[in-house]
């Protein structure tokens, strides 16, 4: 049992390592008591702090579990609405629980208006991970309006300052992670496009002491794909929290008498390292996120023609292209429109098929546009801004809903089209909804009519994958992972601007999702095609190289790669990942993969290059066995060497020189 109900009011919440514990005062308010470690369940109390002067009262100190405006509560909070009377005061106290299975429901109420909100912790144990989500219920007979509604507030126990983690990014260059000490005030992360975006991460990590091998780390992401806020605060009394959710920017939620609204989830735990953490969420995303028909199938290598035609496209420079990609191993073959015979040709060469889709854009030069033109977001007295030569369609109306989700099954259901590359190349602008009551709702409408679109296409489509793209990494989101089977991580595929990419990306986000290409984009000095496929091999491998203009040598090279990487791919996508070093530290970059037997590793070297005359670097293994003894196998090579030799002391390797690539495959004897 994970979840346990003591008779003072005291809820603790276990996973295989860790606490949650939640406790009811005297005042009937719900207080956070532990988050970290585990300790014994009878040790457990709750002591409330009185007020410390007129200025600073018991709730500034106070580390409440979900906190409403109002009373004498002057610093932030989770939750904020305006009652049919006007009042802005919310005052929420415990109204009972419900444990089932791995689920606890904790109920707060403010009895004045009939108003509640449930609190729901699921618990992951094998994973480390717990979930959690608000559920608000108008039980009046009178309308209320939530300004706020945040899925989850944090409180973390040192009073010492932590580390703050989040991306400062930006298109082609998402994922740059950045750290940054609180000491005092408050960091916000947040995104108003309409898309979870492509510059904060809809996350927190939080630690002290932190490595890839120890520290204390606190973590918490949003299955959500739109706008958000992470807001992280430290106080005058050194108490760190942190508030997540859906953000409040233009936003409200109108509940009516009788109606629900639930928040998306926030999925959180503690570890003991950051590989700790990146590893328990990588098991989490592939046991209980991605949508089952592919869950636990690997990701095919896929060739995309964009790169090597753009709009060019034409029959038979697509059939070239596909006769290439046929012959080098690759399994899917996508491009960004489709015809038939093209389809057929692919499909006779033994690859599925796939193609671009943008569902939720129109061009103004349209029929579609000229027969709907009030089918898109927009204000009658404002001329719409285009970008791309596009507007955004108004998900929130139903039929719009239904003639996308009718334009993508007709395209599904009369092709053989095994992959659908769900594209949105545009944020929102002239937000304008006629439709709808409250305007300010329409954020969390068109993500959730995008979610409910293709999970009705997956219903009916069992055999297509989905890939979620917003100009590169824009929705790269648990709720993306929750609806599609994959996302584009970055329009930017150079080499080495994709270290650093897919570096930031895998602290939270599962490897299996990441898709990762070789392309011809060359930003730095031109890099050689055996340091391409190392990095791309780092995630799901894809190619988008023109290969009508490769040499016999890169097309053999290429061949190479992809029966290599099939063969290690099921380690890639769905083992365990360490850091083990990187660029700005170590010169090299060096990532590990293991098995979830702990019998099979595979180790990717590279660096653009090492500086001075530095030519000796030591690699310390992660994540094997000390007892065992492994087989390495790299650049014609072999050394039998144990675990306990592989982790504690390492290998020495003589590298120099620009482009380093090494792939290292490690097998228990």
């Amino acid at each position: 049992m994970a979840i346990f109900s003591k008779n003072n009011g005291i809820f603790i919440i276990e996973t295989k390592n860790t606490q949650y514990v939640i406790g009811v005062g005297n005042d009937s308010i719900l207080y956070n008591l532990h988050f970290g470690k585990k300790c014994k369940h009878s040790d457990f109390d709750l002591n409330i702090h009185g007020d410390a002067n007129s200025n600073n009262t018991s709730e500034d100190l106070a580390t409440t579990e979900y906190t409403p405006f109002g009373g004498t509560m002057y610093r932030d909070c989770a939750f904020k609405c305006e009652y049919s009377d006007k009042t802005r005061d919310c005052l929420l106290t415990y109204d009972g629980f419900e444990i089932s299975d791995n689920t606890l429901r904790i109920t707060i109420t403010d009895e004045k208006y009939d108003f509640k909100i449930d609190l729901f912790y699921v618990v992951y144990e094998d994973c480390d991970i717990i979930s959690r989500h608000a559920l608000f219920n108008n039980d009046s007979t009178s309308s209320i309006m939530i300004e706020r509604a945040f899925s989850a507030e944090f409180s973390f126990p040192s009073r010492r300052a932590y580390n703050v983690y989040n991306a400062n990014g930006t298109w082609s260059g998402e994922q740059q992670i950045k750290k940054q000490l609180l000491e005092c005030g408050s960091i916000q992360f947040e995104s108003r496009k309409g898309i979870s975006g492509h510059g904060n991460t809809p996350s927190f990590i939080i630690a002290q002491d932190e490595s890839e091998t120890s520290g204390e780390v606190y973590f918490g992401t949003l299955e959500y794909s739109g706008n958000f806020k992470v807001s992280v605060n430290r106080d005058s009394f050194n108490i760190t929290r942190a508030f997540i959710g859906l953000n409040d920017f233009d936003f409200s939620i109108t509940l009516h008498a009788g109606e629900k609204f639930m928040t998306p989830a926030v999925h959180f735990g503690y570890a003991n390292s950051l590989s700790e953490m990146s590893n328990n969420m990588n098991d989490f995303s592939l046991k209980y996120i991605f949508p089952e028909n592919f869950r636990e199938t690997p990701l095919p290598v896929l060739y995309n023609s964009w790169e090597a035609t753009e709009f060019d496209v034409t029959v038979d420079g697509q059939k070239a292209l596909a006769k290439i990609a046929a012959d080098i191993g690759i399994e899917l073959f996508v491009m960004d429109d489709g015809l038939t015979s093209l389809i057929e040709y692919v499909n006779s060469l033994g690859m599925a098929f796939g193609l671009w889709f943008e569902p939720e854009m129109v061009n103004p030069d349209s029929d579609l546009y000229r027969s709907h033109p009030d089918w898109t977001y927009h204000y009658d007295t404002r001329v719409p801004n285009e970008l791309r030569n596009q507007l955004v369609l108004n998900l929130t109306k139903p039929e719009v809903q239904e003639y996308v989700f009718n334009c993508v099954d007709k395209m599904l259901s009369e092709n053989n089209i095994r992959y659908v590359k769900w594209d949105m190349n545009r944020p929102f602008s002239e937000i304008g909804t006629e439709n709808l009551e409250n305007g300010k709702m329409l954020w969390y409408l068109h993500t959730k009519a995008l979610y409910d679109i293709v999970d009705r296409l997956k219903a009916k489509h069992k055999s297509t994958q989905f890939e979620a793209c917003a100009s590169g990494g824009g929705r790269c989101d648990y709720g993306a992972f929750r609806h599609f089977d994959q996302i584009w991580t970055s329009d930017n595929t150079d080499a080495i601007d994709r270290i650093h990419i897919q570096n930031g990306y895998s602290l939270l986000n599962p490897t299996k999702a990441m898709r990762a290409w070789v392309t011809d984009l060359k930003w730095h000095n031109p890099a050689p095609i055996d340091f391409r496929f190392n990095i791309a091999m780092q995630g799901s491998l894809g190619v988008g190289t023109n290969l009508t203009e490769c040499s016999q040598d890169e097309l053999q090279k290429s061949k190479k790669y992809i029966a290599l990487y099939k063969k290690i791919r099921n380690i890639v996508q769905f083992g365990k990942k360490y850091r083990l070093m990187n660029l700005d530290q170590d010169e090299l970059n060096v990532n590990q993969y293991v098995s979830d037997s702990l019998k099979k590793s595979v180790v990717f070297i590279a660096t653009p290059y090492t500086e001075f005359l530095h030519r000796y670097f030591t690699i310390k293994l992660m994540g094997l066995k000390e007892s065992e003894t492994y087989k390495i196998s790299f650049n014609g090579s072999t050394l039998i060497l144990s675990g306990a030799y592989l982790m504690n002391h390492g290998i020495e390797r003589e590298i120099g020189g620009q482009y380093i690539s090494e792939i290292w495959e490690i097998e228990e004897i």
